[in-house]
């Protein structure tokens, strides 16, 4: 019984140390192009379409937004407007502004507390905590979002959304440079 306990441990430890060098970090995509500059690409007139997709990865919304975003020295703004498939608006404002160090620190109005984002080569991972209507009340979800430019005017967002550590849903959009 001893041994058994023991090789188990021996195996959950082994998975758990394979699974942590998995993780992928910002820093990971440091050589790759195009560049992103959220100054640049964050500037002028752009459009988002996405779905929003529930914990089985089922597709629950479409929506489309028009964004404006505009730069005062280091802090950015992004006003955001959606237009859901059901026919419900919604308005995001964010405010980056840039740190010593090079990260950004994201607010918004439905966003608790601060986000933390980083950018390396063509890629933003930005981590945050979104409050979210849900039934007659409101629930807060962590979010992973993760940006890659992949054309000078196009960048891919997905976004995972957990609650208590479980996958609960993802977003997934384009946005595109109007300028």
């Amino acid at each position: 019984m001893n041994k058994r306990f023991a090789l188990l441990i021996s195996c959950l430890t082994a998975v758990l140390l394979i699974s942590g060098c998995g993780s992928v970090t910002v820093t990971d995509y440091a050589d790759r192009t195009p560049e992103l500059r959220l100054e640049d690409f964050f500037s002028g007139q752009l459009t988002a379409h996405g779905v929003v997709k529930n914990g089985g990865g089922k597709v629950i919304r479409y929506f489309n937004a028009d964004i404006k975003a505009y730069w005062e020295g280091p802090v950015g703004t992004l006003e955001e407007d959606f237009v859901f498939d059901d026919g419900e608006k919604q308005r995001r404002v964010w405010t980056l502004t840039k740190q010593p160090d090079g990260r950004y620190i994201g607010t918004a109005g439905d966003v608790v507390g601060e986000g933390v984002a980083e950018v390396a080569g063509n890629s933003m991972f930005l981590d945050y905590v979104l409050r979210v209507a849900y039934g007659d009340g409101s629930i807060d979800l962590t979010i992973d979002d993760r940006m890659y430019l992949v054309q000078p005017d196009i960048l891919i967002n997905e976004s995972e959304m957990r609650k208590f550590g479980f996958r609960v849903g993802e977003i997934v959009l384009v946005i595109k440079k109007t300028y």
